[in-house]
């Protein structure tokens, strides 16, 4: 399946495709290391269970695993901002962690009921899993269950659901902080929150939200003015596909992204 790459969405311009996925893509994550100004990798899942790696500027394929059982496929992925880890969960109704660093799985585990999302938050500190309607935040450290938070419908990405909305939670409270109702026309398969840095703590640091819909629509959101009204979205635009999932980053290279060929690829490995 193709895992297509864009520029601003003012500019709608594509940057490339992926096609080192035989099965549909379900899950994608940017990783930006602290010390540095844009993305750094990208790992992309799928349906058939595994897990790609590639270097993001430029983009180059490094490796493929097996997060999950063969045919068991990748419902999401997060990495922890420390870069060293990163877990997943599938429709093999199991947990799994994998080290970044070995490229290899570390831990998997039987969870008895399918997860569809989860999340490291900013610190690395809590996790997000999401069942169903619930939302479980749990500590990283052993997994305990800090809070459950509900949904109205099933939640399809954190965090929006079959209800069109783009809901946000108080982690600390366990109590919505603000929706933005009727976001899109169809369900929401996608939402990335876009900032700088991920564990900045700048007043001026940017609220946006992007948000992906399974019509084709991405839609950029300022989530200061959902407190205040009915926001209309900053910036749009129509991919004319079906999109599963959605990553992004508000930070910028000082050069353009460039993908590497096969062939490129190829000799880079007999070199090495």
């Amino acid at each position: 399946m193709i895992l297509s790459t864009y520029t601003t969405l003012q500019a709608a311009s594509s940057l490339g495709s992926l096609y080192h996925h035989s099965a549909s893509v379900t899950a994608l994550e940017f990783y930006t290391p602290p010390q540095l100004s844009f993305p750094r990798n990208l790992l992309s899942a799928a349906a058939d269970g595994s897990l790609s790696i590639f270097d993001a500027d430029p983009f180059v394929h490094l490796k493929t695993l097996w997060a999950h059982k063969k045919g068991s496929g990748v419902n999401s992925v997060s990495v922890h901002p420390s870069g060293k880890l990163a877990l997943t969960v599938g429709r093999d109704e199991c947990l799994g962690m994998i080290n970044l660093l070995r490229g290899k799985r570390k831990f998997y585990c039987r969870l008895g009921k399918e997860a569809t999302v989860v999340k490291f938050d900013s610190s690395g500190d809590k996790f997000f899993m999401i069942m169903g309607e619930k939302i479980g935040v749990h500590e990283a450290e052993d997994a305990r269950l800090v809070w459950e938070l509900e949904n109205s419908k099933r939640v399809l990405c954190a965090a929006s659901g079959e209800d069109r909305n783009i809901t946000a939670w108080d982690s600390k409270a366990g109590k919505v902080a603000y929706r933005i109702d009727d976001a899109h026309s169809f369900r929401v398969n996608g939402i990335v929150v876009l900032s700088r840095n991920t564990d900045s703590t700048e007043t001026d640091d940017p609220y946006l939200v992007a948000s992906a819909s399974s019509d084709g629509v991405i839609r950029v959101w300022d989530v200061r003015m959902a407190m205040k009204e009915k926001p209309l979205p900053l910036a749009e635009a129509n991919t004319k596909s079906r999109l599963t999932c959605l990553a992004g980053s508000s930070l910028k290279s000082l050069k353009r992204p460039r993908f590497v060929s096969e062939a490129e690829e190829d000799l880079a490995m007999e070199e090495s």
